[in-house]
C-alpha cells in the first residue's frame, strides 16, 4: 500500500486541484464543459420525443467529448503561442536593446 494520498493532507497549503488549474487552466474549463453537457443532457433526456435512448446517449457522449477536446485544443494552441511566438518576440526586443 502506498503512503501517497490523493486527498489533501492537513497542513498542506495548496490542493492538487488548485495546482492542476494553475498548470493547465483549460483542462478545468473542459471538465466544467463536460459536466455542463451532462447536466443539459439529463434535462433534455426528459424531452427527447421519439428518439431512442441509445441514440440520445450516443449524441450526448459525442457532445461532451467534443467540449473537452475543443477546450484542450484551445489550451494547447494558447500554450504554444505563448511559448514559441510570444517568447521569440520578447527575445527579439532584448537583442535590439
Amino acid at each position: 500500500m502506498s503512503s501517497k494520498s490523493y486527498f489533501e493532507e492537513p497542513g498542506e497549503d495548496s490542493s492538487k486541484l488548485a495546482k492542476k488549474a494553475k498548470d493547465s487552466p483549460f483542462m478545468i474549463v473542459g471538465i466544467a464543459g463536460f459536466v455542463a453537457a451532462g447536466l443539459i443532457g439529463a434535462y433534455k433526456y426528459r424531452h427527447r420525443g421519439t428518439m431512442s435512448t441509445s441514440v440520445f446517449l450516443m449524441q450526448l457522449r459525442v457532445a461532451a467529448q467534443g467540449t473537452v477536446v475543443g477546450c484542450l485544443t484551445i489550451g494547447l494552441a494558447y500554450a504554444m503561442l505563448n511559448e514559441h511566438i510570444l517568447k521569440k518576440s520578447d527575445e527579439n526586443k532584448l537583442n535590439k536593446q
